[in-house]
């Protein structure tokens, strides 16, 4: 399991000093079913904006 998380999303809640995501868990999703080819082809579903 990844130590640090880094994030530059800086309107999310899980955004903290140092770019680190302190969220208790990672939802990283596919845009082509459950195999990605690179990173354009994914998204964090944890992301949850400020405010």
């Amino acid at each position: 399991m990844a130590k640090d998380v880094l994030c530059e999303v800086s309107n999310c809640v899980y955004n903290r000093e140092g770019k680190k995501c302190d969220a208790s868990q990672i939802f990283v999703v596919s845009h082509k079913g459950d195999k990605a080819h690179d990173s354009k082809e994914t998204d964090c579903k944890t992301f949850e904006p400020l405010g």
